[in-house]
């Protein structure tokens, strides 16, 4: 130091990048092999690769801020309603489409094609969330998509392409398609059943005259969207009210950005929200001024066609919080280990061994919940696994995406002050977490889900039985605590008020048969004692004497972890 320095810096932890984050995260690599995925661990191994990088990191702080900006016109006073993103928007989002995180299980289905898809999709979920919502739109789609044969052959080729197009031009023009949603109005949000947008015929002379030869089931929209997700998309899913004779009700459509000669659909984007999170994304509130859009499935069952998109996009709010999860545990062991602090290392320390081993049994079974539920996805044929994903979905995202914010806050605060700036990642992961909660319906409309997926079908709780008694009988804990919900669910004892406290118990009682299954004894032992034995507190670090964190941490990130 010379005469004038201050200080020299020391004592601070080096950024946790260049990483490999599928190598270093043993608890998915176990969850993905299991599941029916094995066959892709080296596609994964190279993706958890790329995404480690310094540089790719680096991308999703600039996408976030950068955030979107809404030009209504041009120079000359021309209505354009483009949306402007930063290139490190570009960069993720080539990077999501390219890998097939949108397409993968479609154009390529089999044995653990939608696990592999997950595994993937959670390794995305611990760089950037922002880039994630389009991808999981366009992805859920598809589905949807089907129940109309002419409008899949259409637009299918395009939203199943993995070379990303951005360009603002109609869709036979473009190399490959996004696919936005468009459901909740200011009256209603959730209740979408309130919603006031109305569809009417188009005359077939006039479909005719706009769309040529793809003019069947043309109707015009005049209304508004209160969340209009991705308005850079090429097409969005709305709901929208039709008077048709013997079928009025809730239609669903497909309404294009653009129409075929090239103008711009009467969709006014009105103002990008100001949102708490997920900046780097696109969110709108628009007007229909008279939108052309494609009925997509019956007139009146929009609910239903628009179901089996949502049964996706719910998946992927597991998912994705249990990505950020995973990279908020990474970022504060990794500086625990390398911060001391009143003579030794953070991570050293009791009672911060304690929290940080709470926090990696969080996230292992969010891990290990999240690929099983995908394992559902695989059998549609199934009934039993069907029955088990029509439970586990609503109540996996009701639980896990709970969790998140808690998780996120409590790995910022192992970090401390540095861990609040905007340069560290963990202020950016922390604002991210409260979104899966709210989006693709808030925690009670998924509580309400779950009541229903009961009430309908008694195969519900068969398959939520057979699943828990995998694990077998050898621990009182455990089968004091499955015994008690099945009983409960076979006394039908379950009632709209305790529906939160239903999903939780179901959530944990799957996590830890999962646990008891196929991780170490110290990881299930200790998520037993402190989550099924007594109630999970809301705190992390109240773990009982007795469990051996080091083994715990050690598992949750190697000390040498696999570099890029």
């Amino acid at each position: 130091m010379n005469q004038f320095d201050t200080h020299h810096v020391f004592n601070q932890a080096a950024a946790f990048e260049n990483v490999n984050l599928f190598e270093a995260d043993l608890p998915l690599q176990e969850a993905l092999a299991r599941e029916g995925g094995r066959g892709h661990i080296p596609e994964l191994a190279e993706l958890g690769r790329r995404l480690g990088r310094a540089e790719t990191l680096a991308l999703a702080q600039q996408a976030n801020a950068n955030g979107p900006v809404l030009r209504n016109f041009d120079r000359q006073g021309r209505r354009i309603d483009e949306i402007d993103f930063h290139p490190s928007w570009h960069a993720l989002m080539m990077l999501l489409i390219s890998s097939g995180a949108h397409s993968a299980p479609w154009t390529r289905p089999g044995p653990g094609a939608q696990v592999a898809r997950a595994a993937a999709y959670l390794l995305f979920g611990q760089v950037e969330n922002g880039s994630q919502c389009p991808v999981t739109m366009t992805y859920a789609s598809v589905p949807a998509l089907r129940q109309s044969p002419a409008l899949a052959a259409r637009w299918l080729p395009k939203i199943l392409s993995t070379e990303y197009d951005p360009r603002p031009l109609p869709i036979d023009q473009k190399r490959g398609a996004l696919i936005g949603m468009g459901m909740t109005e200011k009256q209603g949000g959730s209740d979408v059943r309130s919603n006031t947008t109305r569809a009417e015929p188009v005359p077939p002379a006039e479909a005719q005259r706009v769309f040529g030869a793809h003019s069947l089931d043309v109707y015009r929209l005049v209304g508004h969207k209160w969340f209009f997700s991705a308005p850079q998309s090429d097409a969005h899913l709305v709901l929208a009210q039709t008077d048709d004779e013997g079928s009025a009700g809730l239609s669903c459509f497909l309404v294009p950005r653009f129409l075929d000669d090239g103008s711009h659909n009467a969709v006014r984007v009105q103002r990008l929200k100001d949102k708490l999170g997920n900046r780097s994304n696109a969110s709108s509130e628009v007007e229909f001024t008279g939108a052309y859009g494609w009925l997509l499935g019956k007139p009146g069952r929009g609910i239903p066609t628009i179901l089996e998109m949502g049964s996706h996009t719910r998946l992927d709010c597991v998912l994705g919080s249990a990505g950020a999860m995973r990279a908020a545990l990474t970022h504060a062991l990794h500086h625990a280990r390398q911060r001391s602090a009143f003579g030794k290392a953070l991570a050293e320390q009791p009672l911060m061994q304690n929290v940080l081993a709470d926090l990696a049994l969080e996230s292992e079974a969010a891990t290990a919940f999240a690929l099983r539920l995908a394992r559902c996805f695989d059998h549609p044929a199934d009934a039993a696994e069907t029955a088990l994903g029509r439970m586990l979905t609503p109540a996996g995202k009701y639980w896990i995406c709970k969790r998140g914010p808690a998780f996120g806050a409590e790995a910022m605060e192992v970090i401390g002050g540095s861990g609040y700036v905007e340069e560290s990642p963990l202020a950016r992961l922390y604002r991210e977490l409260p979104v899966n909660s709210i989006w693709e319906g808030s925690g009670n409309v998924m509580c309400l889900d779950l009541l229903r997926a009961f009430g309908r079908s008694p195969a519900a709780a068969d398959a939520l039985e057979a699943e828990l008694q995998l694990a077998g009988g050898d621990n009182a804990d455990y089968l004091r605590f499955t015994g008690a919900l099945l009983a409960q669910l076979r006394s039908q004892a379950i009632d709209e008020y305790g529906a939160r406290l239903l999903a939780e118990r179901i959530v944990l009682a799957v996590q830890a048969g999962l646990l008891l299954r196929h991780a170490p004894a110290a990881v299930s032992g200790a998520f037993i004692a402190s989550r099924i034995a007594r109630e999970p507190g809301g705190a992390f670090g109240r773990l009982p004497a007795g469990v051996d964190c080091a083994a715990i941490l050690a598992r949750a990130l190697p000390v040498d972890s696999p570099r890029t």
